[in-house]
């Protein structure tokens, strides 16, 4: 539709125009009106999917707006099992020398990654390595203590100096020190608990994050727990469960800061995994196990790959529309 409208009322159209920009995108979406100025006067445009113009010609497309948010330059036209193509990215993973880590690792190089292990023991980085190697992938390796942020930023400085960026981060260095109850935890227990899952996920995330930020394209996955949304039993561990919890808050919140930035940040929480964190339950205490399994609807623990499927999911172009999202893995115990 176009009217002809009188020059001394250019002002409403103005301040309408003015008005509409500042309308929310969810308000507008699927019907978009355009103002522009074409020889003196006002053409007024009203854009429908399913309106057809006069002599039955197709209404053209709504407009591009400005204000929506760029498309990642890794994505282009990929669709599906494409998006899962990490080829020549960049991607870092704390703890990558064994279990989750290690899987992790293998993960992505199997879909193209350039992959890092980041270890705090340079043994079980080696290890890890070497295993990678068997299974005909590479990776590089760099010693790291999370809990130490200048550490922290040097290696990450180190690593973009020497393969140019860094495209993924999977936090996932952590401890557990299960069985103490809280009113034995000493200082140490607590401080060092917190010290790794949490703070040295932030000091991580703020070290890497910066680089993405800087190119506007990144992916962060956070290894989290179902700890951070229930209370295990039977062992104490509220130390491990506060730092969880903590950890999924903070990729929320991080996640809000950047997701207008183009870095998405995710977290993975998993359910009891096999691997050496939970080889107190499985090896040494075989009621604390019996009740693991008892509490799980699938009746069974689960393996670092599965895991490792999530995060490769999440760090990919097929999470492109995830940032804040806390993923349970949990074999269905937080269902009962």
């Amino acid at each position: 539709m176009k009217y002809r409208v009188r020059r001394n009322i250019r002002p409403i159209f103005v301040a309408a125009a003015q008005q509409y920009a500042e309308i929310p995108l969810s308000v507008r979406s699927h019907n978009k009106f355009l103002l522009t100025e074409r020889l003196g006067y006002f053409s007024y445009k009203r854009h429908s999917l399913n309106r057809v113009g006069r002599r039955g010609r197709a209404a053209s497309p709504p407009p591009t707006l400005l204000s929506d948010p760029p498309r990642d330059p890794h994505r282009g036209n990929a669709m599906y099992m494409k998006k899962y193509d990490l080829s020549g990215r960049v991607a870092v993973v704390t703890g990558g020398g064994r279990g989750i880590g290690l899987a992790c690792a293998q993960a992505l190089a199997e879909a193209g990654g350039v992959v890092v292990i980041a270890e705090v023991d340079a043994a079980v980085a080696a290890s890890g390595k070497a295993e990678l190697e068997a299974a005909g992938f590479s990776a590089d390796v760099v010693l790291l203590d999370v809990t130490k942020p200048y550490d922290v930023t040097r290696v990450a400085d180190d690593i973009v100096a020497r393969h140019g960026r860094i495209d993924i981060l999977v936090n996932n260095a952590g401890i557990a020190r299960s069985g103490t109850p809280g009113e034995e935890v000493t200082d140490e227990h607590w401080l060092n608990v917190i010290d790794v899952n949490l703070n040295g996920v932030f000091w991580c995330c703020r070290a890497f994050g910066r680089h993405m930020l800087e190119r506007g394209v990144g992916a962060v996955v956070n290894i989290g727990s179902m700890s951070g949304f229930i209370v295990n039993k039977p062992q104490p561990q509220s130390y491990y469960n506060a730092s969880k919890a903590a950890v999924h808050h903070l990729t929320r919140s991080l996640a809000a800061e950047w997701g207008a930035r183009g870095v998405r940040i995710n977290a993975v929480a998993p359910t009891y995994i096999e691997t050496p964190l939970t080889k107190f339950g499985m090896e040494e205490g075989g009621d604390l196990y019996r009740t693991w399994i008892e509490m799980t609807p699938m009746a069974r623990i689960g393996q670092p790959d599965e895991i490792a499927s999530v995060v490769l999911f999440l760090a990919s172009d097929a999470a492109s529309l995830m940032t804040g999202s806390i993923v349970l893995a949990d074999a269905g115990y937080s269902c009962w």
